[in-house]
């Protein structure tokens, strides 16, 4: 999604989108890197313009003046094992274990199992840990998302591949910017639906899943 160097983003998915967004709305692009729990207040006190990977469901107490763009991705939750001769998996059929998740996520449909402790959180700081503990044997099963899981697994044999064994759910997400005066609202959004409807974004993720 994003390669961060020293505290800035290099490149990455949402990386390469916003600065080609940035480019043909014809103003600089000025990155902010913040903890999740931070972003929406940046939003509300006029500190960010434009957010991209979100979810209106993500947001439900979402405050002030922002309008959506279309829904520009659409992406798997994934739950995910290590190679093996394994049919598909019911979450809910599963022993008590812990499950790789990364911390400040939600996972609906692993709430209720979480709550009834038939399955414990096993968070960590971001995907990719979550995915490096499950290769590592740390735990049978880990939550991702299919870009993340295609992206890790190209780094692996294909004896080695982690792989999917069931959909928790489907995430539909978009970008959101702050409706102000100052902010080009209307050419930002426009600008995003010919992205899309080009096939530009879907260009830009097959740089970095290598797939359609």
């Amino acid at each position: 999604m994003v390669q961060l160097e020293h505290g800035r983003p290099t490149q990455g998915i949402l990386y390469d989108v916003m600065l080609s967004l940035a480019t043909q709305v014809g103003v600089a692009a000025e990155f902010h890197v913040l903890p999740r729990a931070r972003v929406q207040s940046a939003m509300e006190h006029g500190e960010v313009d434009v957010r991209c990977y979100a979810a209106q469901s993500w947001l439900p107490n979402q405050s002030g003046d922002y309008i959506w763009s279309i829904l520009l991705w659409s992406q798997p939750d994934l739950l995910i094992r290590r190679p093996a001769a394994a049919p598909a998996i019911i979450p809910a059929n599963l022993p008590h274990q812990s499950i790789g998740t990364v911390l400040g996520y939600s996972y609906p449909t692993l709430q209720p199992l979480f709550d009834a402790r038939q399955l414990r959180r096993d968070d960590a700081r971001n995907q990719e840990q979550v995915l490096e503990k499950l290769h590592a044997g740390r735990n049978q099963y880990a939550v991702s998302n299919q870009w993340t899981l295609d992206w890790f697994n190209q780094r692996l044999l294909p004896k080695q591949q982690l792989q999917s064994v069931a959909i928790l759910q489907e995430q539909k997400v978009g970008c959101y910017v702050r409706n102000d005066p100052q902010v080009p609202v209307q050419r930002i959004l426009r600008t995003l639906l010919q992205m899309k409807m080009s096939g530009e974004i879907d260009d830009i993720i097959r740089l970095y899943i290598g797939q359609p």
